[in-house]
């Protein structure tokens, strides 16, 4: 049977983009986002991806979701914590119910795909655990109070999970990208930026891909992807 990857918030994106990447490795792609009208087209061109949807900020929800796939596939070889919430505003501005909001997604989703998933590597001789994120886990800006502490949270959590988990073959890591990824809404927002200015979609999932990969002697906890004209 082929191994099986789970990923939260495929959109049309890097979620996409990593649901491509490893179906052309040979893995079964169990496809997590809120609706399945955008996740039909994906699984209908990709025979061994399949839909479920899900809110990934509702604990029962979540929880039936990897139920269901477990029956359908198994346990997961690789899963891919995507999906991310996020807005935009100061924190005398914006609702409190709003980070909270971000903190479930973020935080309390990946701690429960965590808290499910590395026993069931563990017994199967290992896997992987991989987060997206991004430079507001590492740094809080004025407009960025209801979004950066979460992703804070986030990365810190996955390092606890790392040094938890990596000495019993679970390989847990946080991948930074610090850019702007390439999508028709970015392209219309910077309009006047060259095309080096994104990242594809696409080489941060071979990025992915190649550290949910890596051989037990040189395994990576924190990845960074940037264009090479991204200061920083």
């Amino acid at each position: 049977m082929s191994p099986l990857v789970i990923i939260t918030g495929v959109g049309p994106g890097t979620g996409s983009a990593l649901v491509r990447r490893f179906h052309d490795g040979g893995y079964q792609v169990a496809m997590l986002a809120r609706t399945a009208e955008r996740l039909s087209d994906l699984e209908s061109e990709l025979p061994n991806a399949f839909a479920v949807p899900c809110d990934v900020a509702d604990p029962a929800a979540l929880a039936n979701a990897l139920e269901t796939i477990e029956q359908r596939a198994g346990a997961p070889k690789v899963v891919i914590h995507n999906a991310v919430g996020g807005a935009f505003g100061n924190f005398l501005d914006i609702e409190p119910e709003v980070l909270q909001q971000n903190f479930q997604i973020n935080v309390m989703a990946l701690l429960q795909l965590a808290r499910w998933v590395a026993p069931r590597m563990e017994a199967a001789g290992g896997g992987a655990l991989l987060v997206t994120g991004n430079t507001a886990a590492y740094r809080g800006k004025a407009a960025f109070a209801g979004f950066a502490p979460s992703k804070a949270a986030q990365r810190v959590l996955t390092e606890c999970i790392a040094r938890e988990m990596g000495p019993r073959g679970v390989h847990a890591s946080f991948m930074m990208i610090d850019a702007v990824i390439d999508l028709p809404w970015t392209r219309a927002r910077f309009a006047d930026m060259p095309d080096d200015f994104f990242i594809q979609p696409s080489d941060i999932a071979e990025e992915v891909w190649h550290v949910t990969h890596q051989p037990r002697s040189a395994w990576s906890f924190l990845t960074e992807l940037r264009p090479f004209r991204e200061p920083w």
